[in-house]
């Protein structure tokens, strides 16, 4: 890392320095190493409270010496909004991050995003899967926040049909959350990207999680919310995107299910009706997009090694609890979480609410 972005590193971890105060010293200074060893009254003439230096961390700070290790373990790339990797779509946000966090392959140009209820009914998880997927054919990433229900079917969907997907957090881009998504965060590093604004060892908290659908709703073309309450998180990315001028898409739901009050609100103010991926595509991409040959998962189940073929043939058309599966395979629950998700990822296998698995029709 050179000096430019570990000055820009120490800011950051300067607690009374958040994103306007970055973008002040930059625009005083333009460069943050000089922001350092500046004097106080050139920090209070760059319009920020000079007791503020104090804060920003020595090279034996051991926050400092933590964050940088994390960075070095995972090869976390630190990007600024000064350079060039920055997400172009990012920088015209009305309050773009001053800094991300990454890690994986560089950010796609072409994304969508697909949010939605963490309580999401079975038929809302299976059609999120079916639209990511179809999308993510025609090389456009799926962008979502690793939250457990439609965010995970969307990051799902794409890594079906090896396509791109992209998951922003609400915490630090060293922290699993939640925890039982860490095989599909996993899944998603092999080939994909995860992105953060808060810096390694930030703990997920409430407060964040706004600033995190703001990024999802920024890099992408569209947004397309699946089952929301009327509190649902998803309404503020939905908000985000009319801010941010990008187009909002919905499904609609049963008029007294809790969970498509939001999503039929919004309908009702203006956001676009989606019953398959074709609504997307013809609104976003309307001179069209070349989808990309995608090979049909072998079925033959005799290939498949045990106790894979076991755990697939176990399931059948109607959903299985989890601990029923592994009862009657002798699986434990972690090694039959490793199963089931590869069988999930080869589209043979649909993950369901409530720990409930079937087989795919192939």
């Amino acid at each position: 890392m050179d000096a430019h972005h570990i000055a820009l590193l120490k800011l950051h971890l300067t607690r009374g320095i958040g994103r306007n105060n970055l973008f002040r010293l930059y625009r005083y200074f333009t460069d943050f190493t000089a922001a350092l060893t500046a004097s106080p009254q050139a920090w209070r003439d760059a319009g920020l409270n000079p007791a503020l230096k104090a804060g920003i961390p020595k090279d034996s700070d051991p926050t400092l010496i933590k964050v940088l290790k994390s960075i070095n373990r995972l090869q976390i790339r630190i990007v600024s909004f000064w350079d060039a990797e920055y997400p172009d779509p990012l920088r015209h946000i009305h309050d773009p991050p001053a800094l991300l966090y990454l890690r994986g392959a560089p950010l796609p140009a072409e994304c969508f995003a697909i949010v939605g209820s963490r309580r999401a009914s079975a038929p809302g998880m299976i059609l999120t899967k079916d639209i990511a997927a179809e999308l993510a054919r025609y090389d456009i990433a799926i962008v979502s926040g690793l939250a457990r229900g439609i965010d995970s079917a969307a990051h799902l969907g794409a890594l079906s049909v090896q396509g791109r997907t992209v998951a922003v957090l609400g915490c630090g881009i060293d922290i699993v959350y939640p925890a039982e998504n860490r095989k599909l965060l996993e899944e998603i590093l092999r080939s994909n990207t995860v992105i953060s604004e808060y810096s390694p060892g930030t703990r997920p908290h409430a407060g964040y999680f706004p600033g995190r659908n703001r990024i999802i709703s920024g890099l992408s073309k569209g947004v397309l919310i699946v089952e929301a309450s009327e509190k649902s998180g998803s309404l503020i990315t939905g908000d985000f995107a009319m801010e941010q001028g990008r187009d909002v898409f919905a499904i609609p739901g049963a008029l007294h299910s809790p969970n498509s009050k939001g999503t039929n609100r919004l309908l009702k103010e203006g956001a676009q009706l989606v019953t398959e991926a074709a609504d997307i595509l013809h609104q976003l991409w309307p001179q069209g997009l070349n989808a990309r040959r995608q090979e049909a998962p072998d079925n033959d189940i005799a290939a498949l090694p045990e106790p894979a073929r076991s755990v697939y043939m176990t399931l059948g058309p109607e959903p299985l609890h989890s601990d029923e599966i592994a009862r009657k395979c002798g699986l434990t629950p972690m090694e039959l979480s490793a199963i089931l998700l590869d069988l999930e990822l080869q589209g043979r296998v649909q993950a369901l609410p409530g720990h409930h698995y079937m087989r795919n029709r192939l």
